[in-house]
């Protein structure tokens, strides 16, 4: 779980306490209050009639009917000033905490997609409408729960599913090697597919380790000011070094001017850079792969395009190839050399250094990764 996730579930126990104090509130006085209305309520006739009675009483006594026609309206008018009052009372303030208690309680069974809708202009209206910030922001974060664990599961089980296949490989090499004696060539053979395998499990390891680092905001970065141009040509002579007995061909091309500077961690941008290379050598063509990386300036930023000859990528999977675990063929290579972390782990790398990645691709025309990174403030005020 990162920091918003952790974030959002304080916030949602902070809505729940909040919710919870404001629904024993509500059902510790709302009786109290309602028991008060209907007395006063049933006990206005019961007054009026009282009124009238004292009123013919007196006015049987004193004889004098004029005056107890003038009190009597007058009385009569008093009261439907209360009955126009009480009407008024109980459209503005009884009803609409009548609603809210009812959300309310919707929000304890666990019904957050509840709106309480009160349009007096007063106090009250301002306390639903914050009622209803406050269940929407419930909602939300339900939502974020919701999604945060079905990610969680589909975690467990690629992981589960990423563990198991090697693991079931070495154990099943390991139990022949021990069951039967097999011939030095076939035992060099099966030895090797057990290092490879191995080799899979700590490259898996490495990169969950760091992608639980990267989605908790608990990697740290060792950021220094380094000359980009520089960088990056020793890494393309680096992988020329490497390629070319592959017989795969990289070219580089330097488009900037002056001598512009990054502010980033060199080996964090190396594993970066790193997953979008071997991603394209491991989905190219074995023979006439070519790779072209184009180091230029994009506003006040540097950009960097690594552009393959690859097969290219369908326009619905573009979205989703930056998410952990998505293999483009959905099937595991037998040299076991992706983990469906690297694209991930690359974006989150580029994030953290302040920077943005984006991909075009066409089916049959190869893939362009475009990295956009920001250069160091001095480097920008001197171009």
């Amino acid at each position: 779980m990162n920091y918003d996730d952790t974030w959002s579930r304080r916030r949602e126990d902070a809505c729940c306490d909040r919710f919870s104090r404001l629904r024993s509130h509500l059902h510790h006085h709302h009786h109290e209050f309602l028991r008060y209305h209907r007395i006063f309520r049933y006990a206005r006739p019961v007054v009026l009639l009282f009124n009238l009675v004292i009123l013919v009483l007196l006015f049987r006594w004193a004889g004098i009917k004029a005056v107890g026609i003038f009190f009597a309206a007058l009385i009569a008018i008093k009261e439907i000033a209360v009955f126009i009052f009480l009407m008024r009372l109980e459209k503005r303030i009884i009803f609409p905490i009548q609603e809210l208690r009812r959300g309310v309680e919707e929000i304890a069974r666990g019904n957050y997609d509840v709106r309480v809708e009160c349009n007096v202009p007063n106090d009250l209206g301002l306390l639903t409408a914050s009622f209803n910030d406050m269940a929407y922001q419930l909602l939300l974060s339900e939502q974020v729960q919701a999604e945060y664990e079905e990610n969680r599961k589909s975690l467990v089980a690629n992981i589960s599913h990423d563990l198991k296949t090697p693991i079931t490989s070495v154990q099943g090499y390991i139990e022949m090697l021990l069951e039967r004696d097999v011939d030095p060539e076939k035992r060099e053979r099966y030895l090797k597919t057990i290092h490879h395998n191995v080799s899979y499990l700590n490259h898996l390891v490495d990169d969950l380790f760091l992608f639980s680092k990267l989605d908790m905001q608990k990697l740290e970065l060792k950021l220094e000011e380094v000359p980009i141009r520089r960088y990056l040509a020793d890494l393309m002579e680096d992988y020329r070094l490497e390629l070319e007995p592959r017989q795969i061909t990289l070219a580089f091309a330097d488009r900037l001017t002056g001598e512009p500077s990054l502010r980033m961690d060199g080996k964090r941008m190396y594993q970066a850079i790193n997953n979008i290379v071997r991603n394209a050598v491991g989905h190219g063509p074995e023979q006439g792969l070519t790779l072209e990386v184009a180091l230029y300036h994009s506003g006040g930023r540097i950009a960097i395009d690594i552009k393959d000859n690859g097969p290219g990528i369908a326009e619905d999977q573009l979205p989703l190839i930056f998410d952990r675990f998505y293999r483009i063929d959905h099937e595991r290579r037998k040299n076991f050399e992706s983990t469906g972390l690297g694209l991930a782990i690359t974006r989150e790398l580029i994030q953290a250094h302040g920077g943005e990645i984006s991909v075009a691709s066409s089916v049959g025309e190869g893939t362009c990764f475009t990295v956009q990174l920001p250069q160091c403030q001095g480097a920008e005020e001197n171009r």
